[in-house]
């Protein structure tokens, strides 16, 4: 066995009514969406962060300032496959990916199958190595009050 290194991911995006919500790359309808520089996905960023963590590459914000106009709006897949180039520049490979949402509405489990299409397309991995989970947050906190969206994830890469 090569080496193997786990990483962990967090992020937080702040909802705002009338916004567009993209989660794993999918658009949801729902009345408030998370606002950000880029596409605000917060289950992408926590997954980018937990990819350059296990490779020891920083941040997402290292790589892809929120003061560098190249990143307003884009797609976080675009930075997903920005990070699984870098790895790969490293000699790492993505083993696989654990993920869990934290939020009140709207439920995404509808969602999750195109999520994980959508994440192993830009990663260049199997769905079957993605795991997408989803909690909400019994109504407490700036996520029960719908004020914020909040994603955790876990990675492991291997060197060969």
């Amino acid at each position: 066995m090569g080496k193997i290194r786990v990483g962990f991911g967090f992020d937080v995006h702040q909802l705002k009514e009338q916004h567009p919500f993209i989660l794993g790359g999918v658009n949801l309808e729902h009345h408030a969406g998370a606002f950000g520089h880029s596409d605000a996905d917060v289950l992408l960023h926590a997954i980018c962060d937990a990819l350059l963590g296990a490779a020891n590459l920083r941040d997402i914000g290292f790589h892809f300032s929120n003061k560098d106009e190249r990143w307003k709006g884009i797609s976080s897949l675009i930075l997903l496959q920005h990070v699984v180039k870098l790895l790969k520049d490293k000699g790492w490979q993505i083993g696989n990916i654990d993920a869990m949402v934290c939020l009140e509405e709207p439920k995404i489990n509808p969602h999750i199958p195109e999520m994980k299409a959508n994440i192993a397309k830009a990663a260049n991995i199997d769905e079957d190595d993605i795991s997408i989970k989803a909690t909400t947050n019994e109504q407490l906190g700036f996520i029960g009050r719908q004020e914020g969206v909040v994603a955790y994830a876990v990675c492991l890469i291997e060197k060969s």
